[in-house]
């Protein structure tokens, strides 16, 4: 069963688990599970996607519970105004205490809106809230460096806190596309769990039906506990930035 986080006369948001696709795709055709399916059986009415969230992303997912409030809230995602969505993520490496990305993005094959290559204007905000250092040889390093990171996109760019988080040399863990597949199946088999570290886990917005703001908040699971173990403390993650190795290998290369 879907857990519900908000739930009133027109929108309906819920904690999408990783692993899920929010509605049936030909780009993974054997796939029988569905968000919308699911929900619409779980209430017994139907619903509305108003965005998405890629299949190995968790978090807050939000539906509008009629065809009107769907196409208001299309529209807001669309132009991204009044929206601040909010997500965490497990990186390689050790990005900059925060920054932002502003690197303009090619609008994907898949995105059927349209066939052009078109180039479009993407920035992504981002800070680093902890770094861990675990015993998994990266190159010629006896260690992998990752980070827990937030990150606001600042745009709604398909894909875009993945190939943003590539662009800068810091991709996700677990990232079959945009990550190193070598790096991804080490990371699992140290932790455990073989997911995408990427979760929703805020989204603001001003209600489409009145004026009031409406905030929805998904803790992340307790899967994302396992790497307190090798978290590395901000005195120490300094004198090693300082002393250590630059942690910026060509290994995407």
């Amino acid at each position: 069963m879907l857990r519900i986080l908000h739930r009133d006369q027109h929108l309906i948001a819920i904690d999408k688990p990783p692993g899920l696709l929010v509605h049936r795709t030909g780009l993974d055709a054997g796939e029988t599970r569905f968000a919308v399916q699911l929900l619409r059986d779980q209430i017994g009415q139907p619903v509305w996607p108003v965005h998405r969230l890629d299949k190995g992303t968790s978090g807050v997912l939000l539906f509008a519970l009629d065809a009107a409030t769907a196409s208001l809230l299309g529209r807001a995602f669309e132009s991204g105004q009044g929206l601040q969505k909010t997500y965490h993520a497990i990186v390689r490496g050790w990005p900059a205490n925060h920054g932002l990305i502003d690197h303009p993005l090619r609008r994907m094959p898949d995105d059927m809106r349209s066939e052009r290559e078109e180039v479009q204007e993407a920035r992504t905000r981002f800070a680093t809230l902890e770094r861990y250092e675990l015993p998994v040889p990266q190159g010629s390093f006896p260690t992998t460096r990752c980070a827990l990171v937030e990150l606001q996109p600042l745009t709604g760019r398909r894909h875009q806190l993945r190939r943003h988080m590539k662009h800068i040399a810091h991709p996700i863990i677990g990232d079959a596309t945009h990550g190193k597949g070598p790096l991804n199946r080490a990371v699992a088999a140290l932790l455990g769990p073989t997911r995408l570290w990427l979760h929703a886990s805020d989204l603001q917005l001003q209600h489409p039906v009145g004026a009031a703001t409406l905030h929805v908040h998904a803790t992340q699971a307790s899967e994302w506990s396992c790497w307190k173990t090798w978290v590395i403390d901000a005195a120490q993650s300094a004198r090693m930035t300082v002393h250590g190795r630059t942690d910026r290998p060509s290994i995407l290369d």
